[in-house]
Formats: C-alpha cells, sequence, structure tokens
C-alpha cells in the first residue's frame, strides 16, 4: 500500500513558476505527476521509475510540458514537480501517482494509488 499527499497548489498569472510536493509511504516501480482538467483524460504529466536516474535524464514527460516542468526528489518519499513559464492550458488538478508494477510508465489507468490531488489554475 502506497499513501501519496500532494501540497503546493494555487493560483498564479501567466509565465510565472510553482513547485508542487508529494510525500510518498509505500514500496513503488514507478511514481509520477498526472494532470486532469475539466471534460479531459487524465494525462501523464512526468513520470520516474524508482531507481531511475533523474541526473541522466530517467523521467518521460508530456510533450507540452517539456523544457518548462522539472521532476525530482530528495529520495523515494519526497518528489516535486517544477512548474516554470505556467500557462493557462496547464489549468488542472494535479496528482502524484504511484505503481507497483513495471510498464505502461505514461497510462493513468496502470496507477493503483493516488494522491488527493492539487488544483493548479493559471490566468492569462
Amino acid at each position: 500500500q502506497v499513501q501519496l499527499r500532494e501540497s503546493g497548489g494555487g493560483s498564479v498569472q501567466a509565465g510565472v513558476s510553482m513547485r508542487l510536493s508529494c510525500v510518498a509511504s509505500g514500496p513503488y516501480v514507478s511514481i509520477g505527476w498526472f494532470r486532469q482538467a475539466p471534460a479531459r483524460e487524465r494525462e501523464a504529466v512526468a513520470v520516474v521509475t524508482k531507481n531511475g536516474n533523474l541526473e541522466y535524464g530517467d523521467a518521460l514527460y508530456a510533450d507540452s510540458v517539456k523544457g518548462r516542468f522539472t521532476i525530482s526528489r530528495d529520495n523515494a518519499k519526497m518528489m516535486y514537480l517544477q512548474l516554470n513559464d505556467l500557462k493557462p492550458e496547464d489549468t488542472a488538478m494535479y496528482y502524484c501517482a504511484a505503481k507497483d508494477n513495471a510498464g505502461a510508465y505514461t497510462r493513468a489507468d496502470t496507477y493503483t494509488f493516488w494522491g488527493q490531488g492539487t488544483q493548479v489554475t493559471v490566468s492569462s
């Protein structure tokens, strides 16, 4: 069982930066950030395997956030998502998610454990 808790969302103007945090407890194979905007499917934003080396680029990013968002972690329990140059289209509920099986790392339906989500709203 993995428990996840996000923090750090809010309402901001376009162009500013924000950092989301996720506290994770329990064993997992992969962990990452997903988001869901109203009337849209939940999508992967950035994911990394437990043993992935972020310094060597072992993370998967959605094309829409490459170069603007960065996933990082202090250890297996603390994960972050740095959001730079935010755009109105980044407005969504952001979730921290984890899974205990390998493969299909960007498919939301393969993730078993989810946080409660934190809202990010970007106005123009």
